[in-house]
């Protein structure tokens, strides 16, 4: 998938997700909100520039958010997105309440909306992580020029003995059964036992 694409499940199927930010004092603070938009640009969504959340967001310039979608565990898909946000002002805000109609019940006049503010978390990175499909499915993405980080375990062709003790620990059957063994990346769910297992040290952590 796509980044665009990812967002846009993101936006549509989750839509109410947690924000982190941090307060004055550096400490961390959370709080749900719902996103009204996702294109190629990223993420929009909306708050009051009286609330503390708001304070947060101008202060630090940087927000990170999760959501998952799916009523158990086993059929969930969790979306994580870190990065960079900034005020649009109230551009879009039309566009927004046409597309999240029930906005105009909190908001129903518009004095009642200058109190509004449209935010873009415009440059990021985050993790699709698909619980629901065995072996489980990841998926790292980034746009808005920012890079995705790389995450999870490698394996040293190197410095891999062929012994195998990775294979038997790993609860995804993601490490492959030749010599040098390799890790697919995609259905790892970064437990971390292979790293654990291996006498030669030939598996090491990324990121």
């Amino acid at each position: 998938m796509t980044a665009a694409e990812i967002l846009e499940i993101l936006q549509r199927d989750v839509h109410s997700v947690v924000f982190a930010t941090t307060d004055e004092n550096g400490l961390p603070q959370t709080c749900v909100i719902d996103l009204m938009l996702a294109d190629e640009g990223g993420l929009y969504f909306l708050t009051a520039k009286g609330k503390a959340f708001h304070r947060r967001l101008t202060a630090s310039g940087f927000a990170a958010l999760s959501g998952i979608k799916g009523r158990t565990t086993l059929s969930a898909a969790a979306i994580s997105v870190r990065g960079a946000v900034r005020s649009i002002g109230t551009s879009r805000l039309e566009e927004i309440f046409q597309k999240n109609p029930y906005m105009a019940r909190i908001y129903p006049t518009a004095a009642s909306r200058r109190a509004l503010e449209v935010f873009q978390l415009y440059s990021g990175a985050g993790e699709y992580f698909d619980l629901s499909q065995q072996p489980p499915f990841r998926q790292a993405f980034s746009f808005g020029g920012c890079r995705a980080a790389p995450g999870g375990y490698r394996i040293d062709s190197s410095r891999c003995t062929g012994c195998r003790a990775c294979l038997t620990v790993c609860p995804c059957g993601c490490i492959s059964a030749k010599t040098p063994c390799s890790i697919n990346a995609s259905h790892c769910i970064h437990c971390g036992n292979c790293l654990q297992a291996c006498p030669a040290g030939a598996v090491s952590q990324l990121g």
